[in-house]
């Protein structure tokens, strides 16, 4: 009999020593997803509180103390982040913000279908409240994109900073930490931002030097996407760090709460990230939480992105767009493809996935020569030396066979029951039932980019061209471990 653990560090061998698909591991049989049971949309012209058009969620934190079971129901408080504004034609000085939202769920049983004309009924979401991300001082963070760098002073680090001398935050994941305050990852620097309950900034946190956007030997957060008045960086690239738009864009608390993980959407620039198929090996940065004024970096971890072909047979890499903690090493991690969905030119979406990604046996590469200037995959190729994380399937969120139950579908027609492009944020509601106490509520949702007819920011009216609700998806899973932070 060949020895199954044999088996697997071969694998991972031959993965680190050429480009090759993502390694897997098999399914745990106690972890399961029982299929979709509820949809529910937010309309796309939708106004938040402070009178703009809604942002739909980069990002997704769960008030638990707020979740209650009522009937065959459950109601509860959850948090959307958006991104940095309607940007389909070059940033703004759109004010970063995180909204509050009361949802009821009422889900359908694992399997079953809906009543006639309540498919996209089983979600009910209301806007409670807008908080205002801002400076200590009560300046508003724009989501303009950076053309200087503030210098590093009063313990913050060296920050992106707009033409208006304000910070930018290009926001993409949101914790919510048991004292009422937030972390916010960020595209730009890419850092971790942590917020009070009230939005004032308390402090950021910077990756390691591998993660700095460098161009011509120096400092630059732009990611070339100039606001109305701004010139393109040069070179439009990074030389080095992160690449553009790829910043921190998963972040979740480990279930004990000691921990905080962060993932790079894609590969740095000196990892393979300056090229769409070598783009797979990225990075996990683990945090110790206990004294959330000042993370403690204690691990990072070389994290292999799922590869696929389209339909051309051309070798693409699915970024991952959301990181959730189901106990202290193991996460979900969604990944998806880009340009297909209701709202862009693609109809037929080839990844998008929720798959499980396992730190365990993976190579701590915290301080190395790795965090400075030598890169741990050039060309997309894994250093030998260096054990990556591994991947296994989850839920395939384009299965038609559990959309079509909810009127919805992935493919042709592009109509509004496309699932849109981006899916970019999770979390984790129990069940409260005594008889599955392993089993969950995993809401999914999308950031629609602001793309509605209808829109309005910073003072000005806007047509974005098409009606992208917002949407969530609820799946019910069985994932043992969770309840240790419920």
């Amino acid at each position: 009999m060949i020895d199954r653990r044999s088996v697997l560090a071969l694998a991972l061998l031959l993965s680190a020593a050429a480009f090759a698909p993502v390694p897997t591991v098999a399914a745990d049989a106690a972890v399961a997803s029982k299929g979709l049971v509820a949809v529910g949309r937010m309309p796309a012209a939708l106004r938040d509180k402070m009178g703009e058009t809604f942002g739909s969620g980069s990002g997704m934190a769960i008030n638990r103390a707020t979740w209650k079971r009522v009937g065959d129901g459950y109601e509860g408080d959850i948090y959307l982040l958006p991104d940095r504004g309607y940007n389909v034609e070059g940033t703004t000085d759109y004010s970063a913000r995180l909204n509050k939202l009361s949802l009821k769920i009422k889900p359908v049983a694992p399997g079953a279908k809906p009543a006639a004309g309540e498919e996209q009924a089983g979600v009910q979401a209301t806007i409670a409240e807008t908080i205002m991300l801002t400076e200590s001082n009560g300046t508003a963070l724009t989501g303009l994109d950076p053309t200087q760098v503030r210098a590093a002073s009063g313990g913050y680090p060296a920050l992106p900073q707009s033409e208006g001398g304000k910070i930018s935050l290009d926001p993409e994941a949101v914790v919510l930490m048991p004292d009422g305050t937030f972390f916010i990852s960020d595209e730009y620097t890419p850092g971790i931002f942590r917020f009070a309950a009230d939005g004032k900034l308390m402090g950021v946190t910077r990756p390691p030097e591998a993660f700095w956007p460098i161009r011509k030997g120096e400092l630059n957060f732009s990611s070339n996407n100039p606001g109305p008045t701004a010139t393109a960086p040069v070179p439009p690239n990074p030389e080095r760090g992160r690449q553009n738009n790829q910043g921190l864009e998963g972040m979740s608390l480990s279930t004990d709460g000691k921990t905080l993980t962060v993932v790079l959407q894609s590969a740095t620039r000196q990892d393979g990230g300056d090229a769409p198929a070598t783009r797979n090996n990225t990075r996990a940065l683990v945090y110790d939480v206990a004294d959330p004024a000042n993370l403690k970096l204690v691990r990072e971890h070389v994290v292999p992105l799922p590869v696929f072909k389209d339909d051309a047979g051309k070798t693409l890499v699915a970024a991952q767009s959301e990181l959730l903690a189901i106990d202290a090493d193991q996460f979900l991690l969604l990944s998806r493809d880009s340009n297909n969905g209701q709202g862009v030119k693609g109809a037929n979406s080839l990844y998008r996935k929720i798959d499980i990604l396992d730190l365990r046996n993976a190579t701590n590469i915290a301080g190395t020569e790795f965090d400075g200037a030598k890169a741990v995959a050039p060309k997309g190729v894994l250093d030998p030396s260096v054990t990556p994380a591994t991947l296994r399937p989850f839920i395939d969120m384009n299965e038609n066979a559990q959309l079509n139950r909810f009127g919805l579908h992935n493919g042709a027609p592009n109509d509004s029951n496309n699932l849109s492009e981006k899916w970019e944020a999770m979390g984790l509601v129990s069940v409260m039932d005594d008889a599955a106490p392993d089993d969950y509520l995993l809401l999914v949702a999308n950031d629609n980019d602001f793309l509605t007819k209808d829109g309005f920011q910073v003072g000005a009216p806007y047509d974005g061209g098409a009606d992208v609700d917002t949407m969530n998806l609820v799946y019910r899973v069985t994932l043992p471990g969770v309840r240790t932070r419920n």
